[in-house]
């Protein structure tokens, strides 16, 4: 199994090891999950408008972490459209020479926002997916988080970037009709808690082969986030595809 959606670095709960990247290993390990896509999105809280030195510093803990646990870790390097420059400084040292094999985007701007353009296009150059926080929200909504109908309109502009949509829990029905059209959108299944028949909706929707695993560990347990999958109504090959198989096919440094 692969989790195609986790996370390292500070103001994560609820834990609070010297290293948050031992307790992910060896908790993904007791699953079976051989596999955690990582990223990290600030150094000791969560930063919504990183500037250039913080996403070094961000994406040098995933670094760190990767190099240590080569086999169990794959990193995604978190870049923000506000400082173009310094991200494909960041997609360059990380992807290009390094071995990341995807990009994180948060809610520094909305994912339909025309400076998105400049690093949706390197993606696409280098064939590498996109995983971008989407959800939608009643209250709490911060200022320039995206909705999955702002990731259709990235979509709709860049038809040659896969992107990942995170938080299936979190988008919902509507979000799985928003995306629907747009065959380079895959949707993830973290976010909230398990709702019954919500990932049976979204394969039967959506296809087996737009739906991925991801938890959002630590956020979520991944315990938790299994089992939405291992509970819905699935047939072994879908199952597959769900826990592994899109993941392979999705980032292909993978393999």
């Amino acid at each position: 199994m692969i989790d195609a959606h986790g996370h390292l670095g500070g103001g994560l709960l609820p834990w609070r090891s010297a290293d948050l990247a031992d307790d992910l290993v060896a908790t993904a390990a007791e699953l079976g999950i051989e596999r955690t896509l990582v990223s990290t999105l600030g150094t000791t809280s969560l930063l919504e408008h990183p500037g250039p030195d913080e996403l070094r510093a961000a994406n040098a803990i995933t670094a760190a972490a990767v190099e240590r646990y080569p086999e169990a870790l794959a990193g995604l390097v978190y870049l923000s459209p506000e400082h173009p420059r310094a991200s494909l400084d960041e997609l360059a040292r990380h992807v290009v020479d390094g071995p990341f094999v995807g990009a994180k985007l948060w809610i520094a701007v909305r994912a339909g926002d025309r400076r998105m353009d400049v690093l949706a296009e390197r993606l696409e150059e280098l064939d590498v997916p996109l995983l971008q926080h989407a959800w939608y929200k009643v209250v709490d909504r911060m200022p320039d988080e995206s909705t999955p109908a702002d990731v259709t309109e990235l979509a709709r502009r860049h038809p040659g970037l896969t992107i990942q949509m995170a938080h299936l829990g979190g988008a919902g029905r509507r979000g799985v009709a928003d995306i629907a059209p747009y065959p380079n959108i895959v949707v993830d299944t973290s976010g909230g808690d398990p709702v019954l028949g919500e990932v049976t909706h979204a394969v039967a929707t959506l296809g087996a082969e737009r739906v991925v695993f991801g938890s959002d560990v630590p956020i979520r347990d991944p315990a938790t986030a299994l089992a939405k999958v291992l509970g819905a109504e699935l047939t072994d090959e879908q199952r597959a595809l769900v826990l592994q198989g899109n993941a392979l096919r999705m980032y292909r440094r993978l393999s």
